[in-house]
């Protein structure tokens, strides 16, 4: 019998029994035809591969990201994913959402086309995620209903507005699951689930139709999900001891993926994709079987992708051969039946096929910004005020709100004599011309100034700095490049990466904008910035649904109460 690929003589990751059983694959017209101890006496190849007893394991399947958050286009991270045995994402769009609306995730859409990995797409079902920020677009059901016509569309992204949805039953999110639930019944619903719903707003919340959860994990509300049978998507930030204690002991591998969510690209150049997680929970103690079944076929079970995850008749030949299970050592990476990627060979990013349309390169609606422009006016007498301060805590992305006593003098608010840093916030698109001022302090930087247009989930102008001057400097340099990072320290430029994309995304290769990420990041620190993830921690500053202090163009936001509050806090 005719194939198109035979490979000899590998350990085979069986999913449906868990373990790996010797034998030899084949392949025929990008699917797998066979899986056993049958070979060249049965099937004549065009090509034979020597597997020497290395272990081939399925594509894994990563269900839950955002392509944005690395700050590259599909093409570029296609390329990325790859080399690290990803052959299958299911990607939400909410960034170029926020930015551009329907025509943002269609022209994701397109420029995914003809990438050498299958990238799907979720789509974004908050956007904006609050009514209290301005973002440059919008998506509503009839957008969801336009969506839905696309062949690469898979679930509806995730439901983040948890506070809306237990409270007003007619809120633009209840609106959307209703109508999802009445007219496409079948349809996988993601969910953004904090950690304070338990008990009965849990049960709220699974019962208006969201049934996973990406987020943050703790032991006791975890145990809760899983008891509910919520679907959990394990990214590495809850890969805590008593976490993965509890996914290796309890039984519920059923019940539980690894994702990745976000990714900075000089991880992604560093450590790997998903891949880095598999590993890392393998030396957690979870076994390799458990670690590649939770990054293979689960997701891909949770995503009703029935042809992939798995190596068996009539399945995608999307796989991955191992030289080195515990450290999962990457040989080849396989997409249906060709060989994509081996090590050692020459791994070169070939130009993008498509770009997007010439608007998207300029969406900075801003002037140039003057020292004047960090001036905090404020209605109170002249003395002390106990003003909100956002406290960014290391280690997780949620900020704090504390009260300090700040010096208010001729209407101004006197931040550059204080301890506290300033953060702003300018409408970038052109829509109403708001901007918002607070005060910030914890793990952030100490001196200069930061600014950036990557900012969840609106991706206006965020500048933070502890000198006007600075901040001033570091808005026009975004500003100038039609978005992105700047970070000044002293009146001088020391790191900036553009971002001319919708202000979110570059078209650089991943090994060049790797490195750019990573002295970015070192900038940041280098001002005093104290936090696992300092590019992650600025950007979620105006983020209205991670709690509890947050900062939109609207003005300082109480998550909790989902609700703006002022600077001064009322005496």
């Amino acid at each position: 019998m005719k194939i198109d690929l035979l490979i000899k003589e590998v350990q085979v990751f069986n999913v449906y029994l868990k373990r790996f059983v010797p034998g030899n694959v084949a392949v025929l017209d990008g699917r797998c035809l066979y899986v056993g101890q049958r070979g060249e006496e049965t099937f004549e190849a065009a090509q034979t591969v020597e597997g020497r007893g290395r272990y081939l394991i399925p594509g894994l399947v990563d269900i839950h990201l955002h392509i944005e958050s690395t700050m590259v286009t599909p093409h570029t991270f296609s390329h990325g994913i790859i080399r690290n045995g990803v052959t299958t994402i299911v990607s939400e769009p909410h960034e170029m959402a926020n930015v551009f609306g329907l025509e943002g995730v269609q022209e994701m859409i397109r420029a995914s086309e003809g990438c050498a990995a299958d990238i799907l797409y979720a789509i974004p079902s908050s956007v904006p995620s609050t009514p209290l920020e301005t973002a440059g677009g919008e998506i509503d059901i009839k957008h969801i209903d336009a969506l839905l016509q696309e062949e690469s569309v898979v679930c509806l992204g995730e439901i983040m507005n948890s506070v809306d949805v237990l409270r007003d039953p007619d809120c633009k999110t209840n609106r959307i699951l209703n109508h999802v639930r009445s007219h496409y019944p079948k349809l996988v619903i993601e969910g953004h689930t904090p950690k304070k719903l338990v008990d009965l707003e849990l049960a709220r919340f699974m019962f208006a139709g969201v049934d996973s959860d990406h987020t943050e994990q703790a032991p006791a509300s975890m145990r809760d999900r899983l008891a509910n049978g919520m679907f959990l998507e394990i990214q590495e930030k809850s890969m805590t001891p008593d976490i993965m204690k509890m996914l290796i002991e309890e039984d519920v591998a059923e019940l539980f993926c690894f994702v990745t969510d976000d990714v900075m690209a000089d991880s992604f150049v560093q450590d790997g994709h998903l891949n880095h997680i598999v590993r890392k929970a393998i030396a957690m103690g979870m076994t390799p079987e458990r670690a590649i079944y939770a990054a293979t076929y689960t997701p891909a079970r949770r995503m009703q992708l029935h042809d992939r995850g798995a190596i068996a008749p009539n399945k995608a030949a999307d796989f991955v051969l191992l030289s080195d299970l515990e450290q999962f050592t990457i040989d080849a990476v396989y997409k249906n039946g060709r060989l994509a990627y081996e090590a050692g060979a020459p791994y070169e990013q070939a130009e993008a096929v498509r770009r997007f349309p010439a608007h998207f390169y300029r969406s900075v609606q801003l002037a140039e910004m003057t020292a004047a422009d960090f001036e905090v006016r404020i209605e109170a007498e002249d003395g002390t005020h106990p003003c909100r301060v956002m406290e960014v805590v290391n280690g997780t992305t949620n900020t704090n709100e504390l009260h300090k006593p700040v010096e208010v003098k001729d209407g101004r608010l006197h931040w550059e004599a204080g301890p506290y840093g300033l953060i702003a916030t300018f409408e970038r698109y052109g829509k109403n011309g708001n901007r918002a001022y607070g005060l910030i302090t914890g793990n952030t930087i100490k001196r200069g100034a930061i600014a950036t247009t990557y900012s969840h989930d609106n991706h206006n102008l965020l500048v933070v700095g502890h000198s006007a001057e600075d901040m001033a400097l570091a808005a026009n340099t975004v500003i100038a490049d039609q978005g992105g990072f700047c970070v000044v320290d002293g009146g001088k430029v020391i790191a900036h990466v553009p971002l001319p994309v919708g202000g979110i995304l570059s078209e650089q290769p991943l090994d060049e904008f790797g490195p750019a990420v990573k002295r970015l990041r070192e900038a940041m620190e280098s001002l005093g910035y104290e936090h696992y993830n300092p590019i992650m921690s600025l950007s979620t500053h105006s983020l209205p649904v991670s709690p509890s202090l947050k900062i939109t163009d609207l003005g300082l936001i109480d998550v909790e109460a989902g609700a703006v509050v002022p600077l001064l806090v009322e005496k």
